[in-house]
């Protein structure tokens, strides 16, 4: 068994125009003291790096490694979130994701996919640069808005739409094959990729390919009803990442997984700071430890009551104290000894 590494911040929510929020140093220097050890990058905030400048010098990587060494911290991955998103786009969706990406390229949404496999080719290259081993992304989605069959939807079209994110990624997977990078698909609602089975189908459609995984977060099986336990066990060889977040499920007689088009606050699934929700994140840790899991434990903060700096806050310390410093022996290895096989032979009868 391995121990996972611990605890680190996802930089996106907490990134500002105020101090100590506006830049990659001053933030760094905030997370650092509240007991942070690493800290995950948004590739599309310039107010942390340039990812253009990232994908074509190392000099530059250095530099940035250098500014969050400089506060005791490590990068644990980059992140594209944003820019995965747009490698697939429904129509239903185009206005609303096109603030996801350069004014150059909106309202033209084969030029935005172009534009989104590139930023994911470059992300490839800076964490090649940078060292990393894995990188988290979204999939996209072609068919998300026909997610609930009314009107039924029609025969090979869920086929069609997985062979063809298959084959806008495949390209993506080999380039950070090239990087030696492990690409981590969120699995969430929104996107064509958000469960197991879902996975699994776009596994297929990459020919199984080794740099296709998982970026686990419970938060998002909460509130689909998913067993976001076992899945760990479903799916633990390919759970490369692991983003520790809250979330609650409350349904009523008025509304219930959908949400009924309310806000967060009156919801039945919420997400939650650390410890506030219904995860059972001891059962998450003892999981991942006992299948060799020795990734980051990365806090991603979404909270629809409490505020970011408590989340922050309380967050170092309820992740370190979740962190398992597995054991190298076993617990009974007092009563043991060495094999004798005249003893085996006794005990069976033999």
């Amino acid at each position: 068994m391995k121990t996972i590494k611990g605890p680190a911040i996802f930089l996106a929510q907490f990134m500002g125009d105020d101090a100590p929020y506006n830049s990659l140093d001053s933030i760094c220097q905030w997370v650092a003291s509240l007991g942070y050890k690493g800290v995950q990058i948004p590739t599309w905030d310039g107010r942390c790096i340039d990812l253009q400048k990232a994908a074509d010098s190392k000099d530059y990587c250095d530099e940035i490694k250098g500014v969050v060494e400089s506060h005791g911290l490590q990068i644990t991955e980059l992140s594209t979130h944003l820019q995965g998103q747009l490698v697939a786009v429904a129509p239903a969706y185009n206005d609303m994701f096109d603030a996801f990406a350069p004014a150059e390229v909106h309202g033209k949404p084969a030029e935005r996919t172009e534009w989104a496999k590139q930023q994911l080719r470059n992300a490839a290259k800076a964490s090649q640069h940078m060292g990393l081993t894995s990188h988290a992304t979204f999939s996209g989605a072609l068919i998300w808005q026909t997610m609930y069959p009314w009107p039924q939807r029609p025969e090979g079209l869920v086929d069609a739409a997985f062979t063809e994110l298959g084959k806008r990624w495949l390209p993506l997977l080999d380039a950070f094959e090239d990087a030696g990078v492990d690409v981590c698909y969120e699995i969430h609602p929104g996107e064509d990729l958000h469960d197991g089975v879902t996975f699994e189908m776009f596994l297929d459609k990459v020919n199984g390919h080794k740099r296709a995984n998982i970026l686990y977060d419970p938060s998002h099986f909460v509130l689909q009803v998913l067993d976001y336990v076992q899945f760990i066990d479903i799916y633990h060889e390919r759970i490369k990442m692991f983003h520790v977040k809250d979330a609650e499920f409350n349904p009523t007689g008025r509304v219930g997984v959908y949400g009924g088009y309310q806000g967060w606050n009156e919801r039945a699934g919420r997400f939650r700071s650390l410890g506030d929700g219904q995860v059972d994140f001891k059962s998450i840790f003892s999981k991942l430890s006992q299948h060799d899991f020795d990734g980051w434990a990365v806090l991603e903060w979404e909270c629809c009551i409490k505020s970011p700096e408590q989340g922050a806050t309380e967050g170092a310390p309820f992740i370190q104290s979740h962190i398992i410093d597995v054991t190298e022996k076993t617990f009974d290895d007092f009563a043991g000894g060495e094999a004798d096989i005249n003893l085996l032979n006794r005990i069976m009868g033999l």
